[in-house]
């Protein structure tokens, strides 16, 4: 209820839980102390590059790239050849004609929104501190590790395949998991079609990896950041790089911010129909460091909330990445040692997300 304090204790948790949704509708005119950050890391718009994707400047220029040509053999290379500046320079571009719908987007982003204005009733029975639930919702990033909390719930769903996991799926609202479920697989249809073009972009065969990508893990993240009444004392995801091949985000709002290799901060404007692709640890593993992991943060505002669904892409649970035998010589030697999603999950339930990647701890030297 609105105007009520609204903490639940999880059954199997020793701490309390208040939503950020629950902090907004109560009106609290200020951040609670637990989501301060240290005046080093807060939000500095001074430090903030913002740019179009028509900026001039070959630095600020955040790439966009059109995938109607990519099934055009005549045309191919040239799509490959962007694809490849964009891994090189950031990280980090944005899709147009990729094939997943519009109205797909908007249902997944309409049904998104309609659990993070459910009671909190309706939806603490998903709430779990368990990194490895296969649906979970939650606050912050890990609430009972993060030192400072973030401004964010988020219901995080495994996803592929679609029918082992979506009984698992919230049944309110009433068409969440069809919307949700119906979107997750188009982008995971597409995230398939953009890694055969990132290994060729590096010179593998685009079908490298082919089954083990296709039995793969795919966990949707869908995130809801309200307004918050201090944005520049807070942030809605800390600066960090996801683990797995690519993410694929589509956000209702501007907010996204990712680091260049100048240490600015670069904020992603939103277009229309487009769909934003970062790159994760297991390619700049697989590349063995020729492409990066592209790290970001989520800036938050006082005016509306914000929604973004990242379908976050890589191997099975247990199963190891190492850099790609036919990138490695006597020139180029293996950088980074194998790992899992298992390994990384170990990680994340013991270390602190501002304390440090996990990308570093897998190379072999400095």
């Amino acid at each position: 209820m609105e105007g009520t304090v609204l903490i639940h204790k999880e059954k199997t948790a020793s701490t309390s839980f208040t939503s950020a949704m629950s902090l907004t509708r109560m009106g609290t005119s200020q951040v609670p102390r637990r989501y301060v950050l240290p005046p080093s890391q807060r939000p500095n718009p001074n430090s903030i590059v913002s740019c179009s994707l028509l900026d001039p400047l070959p630095s600020n220029t955040l790439p966009l790239i059109d995938l109607a040509s990519l099934q055009d053999p005549s045309m191919r290379s040239k799509v490959i050849d962007k694809i490849r500046n964009a891994c090189k320079e950031f990280g980090f571009f944005q899709v147009i004609n990729h094939g997943v719908s519009p109205s797909l987007m908007k249902g997944a982003l309409d049904v998104a929104s309609e659990f993070f204005n459910l009671p909190p009733e309706e939806k603490i029975n998903l709430m779990s501190n368990d990194i490895n639930m296969p649906v979970r919702y939650g606050t912050s990033v890990n609430h009972v590790n993060d030192k400072v909390h973030f401004w964010r719930d988020f219901l995080k769903l495994y996803s592929h395949p679609l029918s082992k996991w979506i009984d698992l799926w919230p049944s309110n609202p009433p068409k969440y998991k069809e919307r949700m479920g119906n979107y997750a697989e188009a982008v995971h249809a597409l995230h398939i079609q953009l890694l055969q073009a990132i290994f060729e972009s590096l010179g593998l065969n685009p079908n490298y990896l082919q089954e083990e990508i296709q039995e793969g893990s795919q966990v949707m993240a869908v995130n809801c950041y309200p307004a918050c009444p201090e944005p520049e004392l807070a942030l809605g995801m800390p600066p960090h790089s996801d683990y797995g091949f690519i993410t694929i985000l589509l956000q209702s709002y501007q907010g996204l911010e990712v680091m260049d290799k100048k240490q600015n901060w670069i904020s992603v404007p939103v277009i229309d129909g487009g769909l934003l692709v970062n790159l994760g640890d297991h390619v700049e593993v697989i590349s063995n460091g020729i492409y990066k992991s592209v790290v970001h943060r989520v800036t938050v505002n006082s005016e509306k909330k914000r929604l973004s669904i990242a379908s976050l892409h890589s191997l099975g649970i247990e199963k190891k990445v190492g850099p790609a035998p036919d990138l490695l010589d006597e020139q180029h030697p293996k950088n980074y040692k194998d790992s899992s999603f298992r390994d990384f999950l170990d990680f994340l339930s013991v270390n602190d997300i501002l304390e440090g990647r996990f990308i570093e701890t897998l190379k072999t030297k400095a």
